[in-house]
C-alpha cells in the first residue's frame, strides 16, 4: 500500500496542473483575456429607489477556442449566456446570445485597442429590436464602458450604458 501512495503522490507531483483562469486561449481570442473575470455594473438610468445592476461573468471556456460570458441583471429578473469563438469563414469573432426572455442573437465582434464594438441580429421578440450595436472598452481606471443602440421601427435608439467594476466575488443568479 505504501508504495501505491508513492506511485500516485510522484504522479501527482510531475502532473502540471494548470488554474482555468491561467490556461491558454486560442490566439484569435487573445484580445478578450483582458475583460475574463466578474464585473457589476450600474445602468446610467439606475437610482436607489429603483436599482438596474448587471453581475457578469467572462471566462474561457471549451478548452480556450471559446469565452463564455453569463450576465444576470437585477439578481435574475433577466440574464443570458453568451458563446464568442473565431469563425475561420468570415475570419471574425462571432457569439451567439440567449436570454431568460426567450430571444437570442448573432453577432459579430470586432476589437480595436481596449474597445469591443459589437453588431448583431435579433431573432424572436426584443420590445421590437432587431439589430444591436454596442461597445465595451476597458478603460484605464480599470472599469469597463458599454454603451449599446437598438434598431427599432426604421432607426436607431439608444439603448443602455452601464460602467461596469471589477466584482470577484459575485456572480450571476438565474431563478
Amino acid at each position: 500500500m505504501k508504495t501505491l501512495c508513492s506511485v500516485v503522490l510522484l504522479f501527482l507531483s510531475l502532473t502540471p496542473f494548470v488554474r482555468a483562469d491561467e490556461a491558454q486561449l486560442d490566439e484569435k481570442l487573445q484580445p478578450l483575456k483582458a475583460f475574463l473575470g466578474t464585473w457589476r455594473g450600474e445602468f446610467k438610468n439606475s437610482t436607489p429607489e429603483k436599482p438596474l445592476v448587471d453581475i457578469s461573468h467572462w471566462e474561457r471556456a471549451l478548452n480556450g477556442k471559446a469565452i463564455r460570458i453569463t450576465h444576470s441583471i437585477n439578481d435574475g429578473a433577466y440574464g443570458g449566456e453568451t458563446l464568442v469563438t473565431w469563425d475561420a469563414e468570415k475570419k471574425s469573432l462571432v457569439y451567439h446570445y440567449f436570454t431568460t426572455a426567450a430571444f437570442m442573437t448573432k453577432g459579430t465582434m470586432r476589437v480595436d485597442g481596449k474597445k469591443l464594438e459589437c453588431h448583431e441580429n435579433v431573432t424572436g421578440s426584443a420590445n421590437g429590436a432587431t439589430e444591436v450595436k454596442s461597445t465595451y472598452e476597458l478603460r484605464d481606471d480599470g472599469t469597463i464602458h458599454n454603451v449599446a443602440k437598438y434598431f427599432k421601427d426604421g432607426s436607431w435608439d439608444q439603448g443602455r450604458e452601464v460602467t461596469y467594476k471589477p466584482a470577484p466575488n459575485s456572480r450571476p443568479i438565474f431563478k
